[in-house]
Order: structure tokens, then sequence, then C-alpha cells
């Protein structure tokens, strides 16, 4: 058999669906494999692209998504989504071809050494240098992408090896991995000290966003009814309808929602990942916290928790659940009587009918126009903050957002993964005009694979967010405008429909219209940043 119909066999014998890429000449053998096998390949118009939708069908399934470029620039292409996934544990596999290594003659033509290249920013990177070693590396790569902490993983398949012969072969068997129970006597101390506690409060962080955790999270937060917040990774693992739900803690500190953190004696924090900028800061002889995650905590000069509970975390909060009645205090009660001067503040201006649109305006319609079960996209841009702090979330895996790598572009791909695995639900990618400009060359795929896909452009021309830190740090204003196209024409010169906000009472009738119609659009929507300031602690004087 042919190594690469022998690859394409192990990715089959993952499970694979999909391949999102763009190949070169060093992939021929691949893509010929590809034509008659059981997956489907999706062919981007740029490798972040099909990178930054395999990561998404990562994050969304547990599955690692997969993704093929070629060697050089091909490759290097690669590199921000590498770090996209690893950073936010999303299980990815980066194929990428090479020239023969055996013999060639084309010297170091786009020749970089891709394997080390990858080695800092995913779990593995290897090159396959023999046909027969196809199935063991191939099995072992997603072994490493997807168990705990998920992340990236990178092979190298080189034209000649692709080429070869193999006359012997077996695939293996894909075995779920079992992950080891957290201490007996950890979660004794741990049930001991929430008895204990006159004011608990649980923080649901990024590790806690897997699949078999939300139901066991769920329960958790029934039983014991202590009161919650989110990162704004965590968003959606317990929905915001819960009457214990605080919200989602957006900034390090100094936001309204850190009064409420302030007033916990102790803080059960699971699935905490230092990738995501700290929900709070620890003092000397302060709030004590317990770390509930599969891995120990990397302490630090603001995280050094009092208790680690550490094994698989569906585990840990099921006997936690069963070791607790309801610890709801008078403490907690008044804890959660704050909630309504957060939900005060935070929802003051939804009904703002100012244009340009404020953000919270934007937030509220775009919340009321989509279903519970719709799932939005976020690019990275000072709107992200708006949609974390005030988009409701009921369900788990609606609210997409990166504040791992944090990296623009990231925004439409993703979507476009959601609308390939979801074609019933509405799915909303939602850009600013920096990021959106970063790939919107993949708008030719979304027409081309006709998914339905609302693409939410929110325009000030500028990169706001570095302007309104260059602002507050006292700079003066330069550097950070532009110009843009007519998303209107841009949208109908890929075959997509297209729209611009007039006004602000057509907007949330518009988003619900396109959604109807079925097919790509694009929506430009104006938008104020002059509430950007009362996002940080000017508001606490209101509260």
């Amino acid at each position: 058999m042919k190594a690469s119909d022998l690859f394409v066999k192990a990715l089959e014998n993952e499970g694979v669906a999909y391949i999102f890429g763009i190949p070169g000449e060093e992939n021929l053998d691949l893509l010929d494999s590809l034509r008659s096998s059981s997956i489907r390949f999706i062919l981007t118009r740029h490798e972040q692209g099909a990178a930054f939708m395999a990561a998404t069908y990562g994050r969304l399934t547990g599955k690692a998504g997969v993704c093929l470029a070629t060697l050089g620039p091909g490759a290097t292409n690669l590199v921000t989504c590498a770090a996209y996934a690893q950073l936010g544990a999303f299980p990815m596999l980066m194929i990428t071809g090479q020239k023969p290594i055996h013999s060639s003659k084309q010297g170091r033509f786009q020749i970089i050494d891709v394997v080390r290249m990858m080695e800092p920013l995913t779990k593995s990177s290897r090159q396959i240098v023999n046909g027969g070693m196809i199935p063991p590396m191939v099995r072992d790569a997603f072994r490493l992408a997807e168990e705990e902490r998920p992340g990236a993983v990178h092979l190298e398949l080189p034209e000649d090896v692709a080429a070869e012969e193999v006359k012997e072969w077996r695939l293996f068997p894909v075995n779920e991995i079992r992950r080891p129970d957290a201490d007996k006597q950890a979660i004794e101390i741990a049930v001991e000290m929430i008895k204990k506690a006159k004011n608990p409060l649980v923080l649901i962080g990024a590790g806690a966003n897997r699949k078999k955790l939300f139901k066991p999270m769920q329960d958790f937060i029934d039983k014991t009814c202590i009161p919650f917040f989110n990162t704004q990774m965590g968003k959606g693992v317990v929905s915001c309808k819960s009457p214990l739900f605080l919200g989602t803690a957006a900034l390090s500190e100094g936001d309204v929602l850190h009064r409420a953190v302030k007033m916990a004696d102790l803080i059960i924090n699971i699935g905490h990942d230092v990738v995501e900028k700290p929900p709070f800061f620890m003092r000397e002889g302060g709030t004590q916290v317990i770390h509930v995650n599969f891995n120990s905590a990397q302490v630090d000069e603001v995280y050094f928790p009092q208790l680690e509970i550490i094994g698989d975390i569906q585990t840990t909060v099921n006997r936690l659940a069963e070791a607790l009645d309801s610890v709801l205090t008078n403490c907690s009660l008044e804890l959660l009587n704050f909630k309504n001067s957060i939900k005060e503040v935070i929802h003051e201006q939804d009904n703002n009918n100012a244009y340009p649109l404020l953000p919270q305006r934007i937030v509220a319609d775009v919340r009321r126009a989509l279903t519970e079960d719709a799932i939005i996209a976020l690019d990275n841009g000072m709107y992200k903050l708006w949609f974390a702090r005030h988009y409701h979330t009921y369900m788990p895996n609606t609210v997409l957002l990166d504040n791992a790598l944090a990296t623009m572009g990231a925004g439409l791909p993703s979507a476009m993964a959601c609308a390939l695995l979801y074609p019933q639900r509405q799915v909303m990618a939602i850009c600013g005009d920096g990021g959106f400009m970063m790939n919107s060359q993949e708008m030719e795929t979304a027409v081309r694979l006709k998914l339905n896909l609302v693409v939410l452009i929110i325009t000030d021309s500028a990169y706001g967010m570095i302007r309104w830190k260059q602002e507050g740090q006292g700079f003066a204003d330069f550097g950070l405008t532009y110009n843009n196209p007519d998303f209107v024409k841009y949208a109908h010169s890929y075959g997509a429909q297209g729209h611009k906000v007039q006004s602000t009472d057509e907007f949330k009738p518009l988003i619900e219209s396109c959604f109807a119609q079925g097919g790509v659009h694009i929506i430009d929507v104006p938008i104020d940043y002059q509430e950007n300031d009362k996002l940080l602690p000017k508001q606490l004087q209101k509260v």
C-alpha cells in the first residue's frame, strides 16, 4: 500500500471527518489518497483560515481537528494557529509536506526546519521518515492532542515518504483513556472548607468547558446553591438563567463584578487556566481558594491556592456534590442581592437609541435576535470585552471567544466551522473591521460551501482597543486609524448579501431577516466607543 493511502486510513481510523487546508506539490500523493476516502477535504483561501477552522472543530467536538499545508510558507502560515490551539487547549493536528528527505535535487529551495519551528508551539512535532511508522505516529498524535490538557500537534510527511510502498502495516485501536480520580482526602478537606465558609463562591474557568463537564457542573451548582461566576472562556458551562449566576469576569480587577467577588471568603476555582488573565487577585491572608483541575496549580504572586484537588474534574465535582447539601447562607444571600446592582449597571444602556450604536445596544440586540442555542464566534477587539461581560449565555459552547492567544483574524473561520458542523443552528461571526480584514478572503470559502452564516462587522475604522489604551495612558492619538472598503459591495463581490445599518432601530430586525433568508450575509454596523471608560472602575461609584 502506498504510504499516503496508509496515512489516510490511519486518519479514518481516528474518525476524521474533515481536513481543512491548502495543498502544495509536496502533498499531491496525500491529496490523491484523500480523493477516494470518506474524509471531506475543504479547500480554504489561506492556511490560517484552515487551521482556525480545524482548531474550532476540535474545540466543539473534543476530537482533534485536522489541517493541511505544504512546506515553507504554507507551514509558516500555520504558526499563529498552532499557538491559538495550544494556548486555548483546542485539540488540532497540523500536517505539512516537505521535500524528499532521502534524495533531492532542489537544494534548499523553500526548505526550513518546520519540525523544530513547531516544537515550542505544540505538544509534539515530528517528521515521518518511514511509511511503516505512519499508524503508530498518527495514533500517538491524536492521543497527545486530545488528552488533558488538549492542544496542537504536528506531523511532517515528506514527499518521498508519502509515495513509498509499505508492505507490512497495521492500524491501532482508538481507546478512551480514563483519567485518574482525585485524592479522597483532598475531597474531604474541601468539603469541610466549604461547610465552614460563610460566603463561598464558585468560579468556572476554561478548563471546565469540556463536553463531559456540563451536566456535572450544573448539578453541582443546583445542589449546593453556591453562587458562581465564570471567566470569559468559561461562559455557558452553566446557564446564566440560574439565579445563582453573578456574571463574567471580563477584566482582572476593578470591574463591578469584583465588588461581589471580594465579599467571598472561599472561592472554589474549577478549571482555572493561567492562559486567561487572572479573574481575581489573591492576597496574603485574604480569600481562601480551592483549586479543582486536571493539573496542579501554576503558582505565582497572585494565585497560590490553599488546597488543590487534582484529577478528573467530572469525578471531583460529582463527589463534592454527593458530600454536600445546600450551603446557601445569609451571607450568600447578601452576595446574591448584590447581583441586582451588577445587572443594573451592566444593562443600563441596552435600549439607548444613539447612532452610531453604543456597544451595550449592539450586544443586547444580538442577544434579542438570536435563539438560545445560536452560536456567536468572536474575533478580538474592544467589542469582545463588551460581549464577554454583557451577552447572556444559556448553553455551553454558544459563545466562542479567545482569551488565551487573543489573536485577531480567527472570528470568521471559527464561525465557518460552527456553521459547517451545525447547519440548522444560527451562527454569527462577530468581528471588528480590523480583525475581519485579516482573513476576509474566507468569505469565498463560506459562499462556496453554501453555509448559513451572518458576519457582523463592527466598524470604527481603527484598532479600537489599542486606541482606547493609548488614550488612557496619556499618549497622543496616532498610528491606529485606517479606511475600510464598502462592506456591502465587498459582500456582493463574493456572492454574499451585504447590509449596512443606517439606524439603531433597524439593527435587530435586520439580523432576524438575514437568518430567515439563509446563506451568507455581511452586516456593517458602526459603533460609538464613548462608553469604554465606563467599562473600568468608574461604574463602581454607582454601586
